[in-house]
C-alpha cells in the first residue's frame, strides 16, 4: 500500500526535524521536502495529505493552503501555535494538531537549569576556569542560594506545575499567579496563590514566566512589572519571547532594578549578534532549547505521526487545536 505524502522542511536542514528522526516518519509517510515542492509544485501539490511544521521555516499561509487541494491536517511540532492562523487553516476544512504534554518535563528542566545557572553563576565559573590569570576568585563570583528561596511562577499550567514540583525538592517557598486558582496543584506542592501578580513580583527571589503567548500575555512583563521586583531578584522566561518587553528588560538590568535574567526565549530567535541583551554580564540567553533533548524530540515526532495518521484514517486526532 502506497504511503501518504507529507510536506515538511528538509530533514536536517533549514531548521527542519533532525535526520536521525526521519525513520520515525518514513515508516508511515513519504516525505516531500518543502524545497523540492517549490521546484515541482504543479506535480506534487495534489499528493500532499499532511503538513509537518517544525520551527518557522515552513510558512503555512493562505497561498500554501490554496495550493494543496487534498490537505487534511497541519501538525505542529511543539505546543505553541501562535505562528499558525488556525481559523484560516480550518476554513479549508483542515485540522490543526500540536504535541502537548510530552514537552512538559524537558521545559521544566530547562527552567530549573536556568535558575540554578544564574543564581550560582555557573557560566561565569566555567569561563573563569578557562581564562583565569590567578587563583583568587573575585567577590563578584559569589552567587545566591536557591534552596530556601522564594520562587514565583507566573502560569500554573502543566509546565508551571512541573516546575513547582521540582522547586519543592529544593525546599523553596512557592508562589504562583494564574488566571484561575489551582487548589489541587497548590496543595500538592505547598504553593500559595497570588490573585494579583504584583504580590508575587514583590515577594519572589526568582520569577519564572510559564504562560502561553496570546494578545493578553504579550509584554506581560514590562517596565512597571520589573520595577515591582526585588533588586536582588532574577527573571526567568521559558514561555515565549514576546511575553517580556525586551527593551524594558535591558533597561532594568542596566539600572540594576533586578539582579539578573535567564532566558530560553527571546524575540527574534536567535538574538542578532551584538544585541544589547547579549552584552550584559548578568544575563544567560539560550536559543529556545527547552524541548531540545533526544528523548523529548523523539516523543514529539512520534506524536506528530500519531496525529497525522489519526486524521488521515478518518479518526479524531488526540491533539487537535481548536479556537
Amino acid at each position: 500500500m502506497e504511503k501518504p505524502c507529507i510536506l515538511a522542511t528538509t530533514f536536517g536542514a533549514h531548521g527542519g526535524i533532525y535526520k536521525c528522526f526521519a525513520p520515525v516518519v518514513e515508516k508511515h509517510f513519504t516525505i516531500i521536502p518543502y524545497e523540492t515542492f517549490l521546484l515541482d509544485q504543479k506535480n506534487l501539490s495534489e499528493q500532499v495529505k499532511a503538513v509537518f511544521v517544525w520551527g518557522v521555516a515552513l510558512k503555512v499561509d493562505r497561498g500554501l493552503m490554496q495550493s494543496l487541494p487534498n490537505l487534511k491536517v497541519v501538525v505542529n511540532g511543539g505546543v505553541g501555535v501562535n505562528h499558525l492562523d488556525i481559523p484560516m487553516i480550518n476554513s479549508f476544512g483542515v485540522k490543526v494538531c500540536n504535541t502537548p504534554h510530552v514537552v512538559d518535563n524537558a521545559t521544566a528542566d530547562i527552567g530549573m537549569g536556568l535558575m540554578l545557572a544564574s543564581a550560582r553563576k555557573i557560566v561565569e565559573g566555567h569561563h573563569y576556569t578557562l581564562t583565569h590569570n590567578n587563583e583568587d576568585l573575585p567577590e563578584s563570583s559569589m552567587g545566591m542560594d536557591v534552596s530556601g528561596a522564594t520562587l514565583g511562577i507566573i502560569g500554573m499550567g502543566r509546565i508551571g506545575y512541573k516546575v513547582a514540583r521540582r522547586a519543592q525538592a529544593f525546599d523553596m517557598k512557592i508562589l504562583y499567579h494564574n488566571r484561575n486558582r489551582r487548589k489541587e496543584e497548590e496543595r500538592a506542592v505547598g504553593a500559595m496563590y497570588c490573585a494579583n501578580m504584583e504580590d508575587l513580583l514583590q515577594q519572589s527571589d526568582f520569577v519564572m514566566v510559564v504562560v502561553n503567548l496570546s494578545p493578553a500575555t504579550q509584554k506581560l512583563i514590562g517596565a512597571k512589572e520589573l520595577a515591582m521586583m526585588k533588586p536582588t531578584s532574577t527573571l526567568i522566561n521559558i514561555s515565549r519571547g514576546l511575553v517580556v518587553d525586551q527593551d524594558a528588560l535591558v533597561e532594568a538590568l542596566l539600572k540594576k532594578v533586578i539582579r539578573a535574567a535567564a532566558l530560553d526565549v527571546t524575540y527574534p530567535e536567535p538574538l542578532p549578534i551584538g544585541h544589547p541583551l547579549a552584552a550584559l554580564p548578568n544575563v544567560i540567553i539560550l536559543p529556545h532549547i527547552g524541548t531540545h533533548s533526544v528523548e523529548t524530540t523523539q516523543l514529539m515526532v512520534e506524536k506528530m505521526v500519531t496525529n497525522a495518521l489519526a486524521v488521515l484514517g478518518g479518526n479524531h486526532p488526540p491533539d487537535e487545536v481548536k479556537v
